[in-house]
């Protein structure tokens, strides 16, 4: 047996993935469909996300909309928005909801910087973790003569530079985001 340094690598970017789409959730001054992508509805005995219960839209900059398919889903809806974090107050015009978005207060501004740096600083330490994963295997592999000396030092070599560009990548994204929330 080999070590699989690529099954590592697959889980620092699954990590990178669900670490962007926490960031894309977050709400900042404009309408993004992706911002409701957390909410859960409990409906027909299960909770599904609100991209299965109706048609997202965000006609304007600031404005979602949400053509919900079943009349009897809306109330629904309507409960799991207000009960969400996003601080949004739905307007309900028969199957239609309207989500309109609120200017950022400066407050508000400072207080996602801080979200963000944070949900940056958790996927980093996941990260971390993997690279310890990976480095608690080699470790195994070399005391049971599995692997080489100079293989474990190539590979713990590899999956610190996998480390390195994936904390990289969370960095630049953490600095992107803080962009936006600034210029809105």
């Amino acid at each position: 047996m080999m070590f699989a340094d690529k099954t590592y690598q697959q889980k620092m970017t699954k990590t990178i993935e669900i670490f962007t789409k926490e960031l894309n959730s977050l709400r900042t001054g404009r309408a993004n469909a992706s911002m409701l992508d957390l909410i859960k509805v409990d409906v027909y005995g299960q909770k599904m996300p609100i991209n299965q219960l109706g048609t997202i839209t965000t006609p304007e900059p600031r404005t979602i909309n949400i053509q919900i398919w079943d009349l009897n889903n809306v109330p629904l809806v309507d409960a799991a928005i207000k009960k969400s974090e996003l601080g949004l107050n739905p307007q309900i015009d028969g199957q239609l909801v309207r989500l309109p978005i609120p200017d950022l207060s400066e407050e508000r501004r400072t207080e996602l910087k801080k979200i963000v740096k944070s949900t940056g600083e958790k996927c980093k330490v996941s990260i971390r973790n993997i690279r310890r994963e990976a480095n608690d295997e080699l470790k195994k592999l070399l005391k049971s003569k599995t692997i080489s000396e100079d293989d474990e030092k190539k590979f713990e070599k590899i999956i610190q530079e996998h480390t390195d560009n994936n904390i990289k990548i969370v960095d630049e994204k953490v600095s992107s985001k803080e962009i936006e929330i600034m210029k809105i």
